[in-house]
């Protein structure tokens, strides 16, 4: 039986390792060394104060998937809404229901916190997570997604 609970920090080398095949998914180059990767992770989830959470779907003693989240403020008024980052299922755990239990512990934990919206984005061309969200019920909502990258010579400069 799959279950889903928030990521505590033994987890950490399995997040790592889950990060680095959703890398690999989207095409990203090799990460850094395993060390890197796992104190990056560790400060991001279980730093003071954390800048973001995980849930991890889990079968026995096997991740079967990832939720990450963080908070935004202002939402509606002085509320604030539940940013679900990243949202990924392993190849073997996919077409099973493991997406759908993380989605309904997002939307659980956005509740029981007080918050007026969960949010995310996915890739346009990603047709097998927009139709994953459409079997959901959720409909595409009309925002533009702007990104800056540091690209090593700082970021851009308004003036």
């Amino acid at each position: 039986m799959i279950t889903v609970s928030p990521a505590e920090p033994g987890d950490v080398a399995l997040i790592a390792r889950l990060l680095e095949d959703l890398n690999r998914f989207y095409g990203v180059p090799e990460p850094g060394p395993p060390d890197l990767a796992r104190g990056q992770v560790t400060e991001a989830l279980f730093g003071e104060p954390p800048s973001a959470y995980a849930l991890l779907a889990r079968d026995g003693d096997r991740v079967a998937g990832l939720a990450t989240y963080s908070f935004l403020w202002p939402s509606v008024g002085p509320t604030r809404l539940l940013y679900m980052k990243e949202l990924y299922v392993p190849e073997a755990y996919r077409r099973q229901g493991v997406g759908k239990l993380l989605m309904h512990a997002i939307f659980e934990t956005a509740a029981g916190l007080g918050c007026v919206r969960v949010e995310w984005t996915t890739d346009p061309g990603n047709a097998a997570a927009r139709a994953f969200y459409e079997e959901l019920g959720v409909p595409v909502h009309p925002k533009v997604f702007y990104r800056v990258t540091d690209t090593g010579s700082g970021f851009p400069l308004i003036g």
